[in-house]
């Protein structure tokens, strides 16, 4: 179902005792920055493209957190940024969209498995800063995002999508045991997105 047409109530927080998430603000330009650029080259992989250019700047950033604030707030899709407890540092970025956003109508999507696309109403990318890899805050963000879908949200099935090129984050959701149910292709990107339930 397209979001604006929800008729649950979008969850506002999540609270564990390593980090929370809140919809991100224009505001949250500074620190959405310093997590973005200490982790270009692998969002480059993640998003296989050039962004972050290494000229990126601050300004530019609250441009696009601008968009993504006005989008959260219309049910366009919805955009929380990982924060630490006190809300001083920015820890990553989690991106909820629908399956049946326009970025899917015009990609390849093959199912790999008796699952149909039509099956599940939601996407979930995420990401967190290199800093905090080495001590498994992307597992244990996936593991509070798989809980978080299962219990406040209610979404007909959620899928966990990134880039096949982004290959540490391809095995962390293997090893979660996720599942890979399709391929995506999007025109104009050198590799596939993984979808796993």
């Amino acid at each position: 179902m397209p979001f604006d047409k929800i008729e649950f109530a979008v969850p506002e927080r999540l609270e564990t005792e390593s980090f929370v998430l809140r919809p991100i603000l224009a505001s949250d330009d500074r620190l959405d920055y310093d997590a973005v650029m200490e982790s270009k080259e692998f969002l480059r992989l993640w998003e296989q493209t050039t962004w972050p250019e290494d000229d990126f700047t601050v300004e530019a950033n609250r441009e696009d957190l601008e968009k993504l604030e006005r989008r959260h707030a219309e049910n366009g899709a919805f955009t929380y940024t990982v924060l630490t407890n006190d809300e001083t540092e920015c820890l990553g970025c989690v991106y909820i969209i629908a399956t049946n956003a326009q970025m899917f109508a015009n990609a390849t999507v093959t199912p790999l498995a008796d699952r149909s696309w039509e099956d599940f109403e939601a996407t979930v990318y995420f990401w967190v800063r290199e800093s905090r890899l080495e001590s498994g805050l992307d597992r244990a963000l996936l593991e509070s995002l798989r809980r978080w879908f299962e219990t406040e949200w209610e979404f007909d099935g959620v899928l966990f999508v990134t880039s096949e090129l982004f290959a540490q984050q391809v095995e962390m959701i293997r090893a979660a045991g996720l599942e890979r149910r399709f391929t995506i292709a999007e025109t104009g990107k050198p590799g596939p997105y993984l979808a796993f339930e």
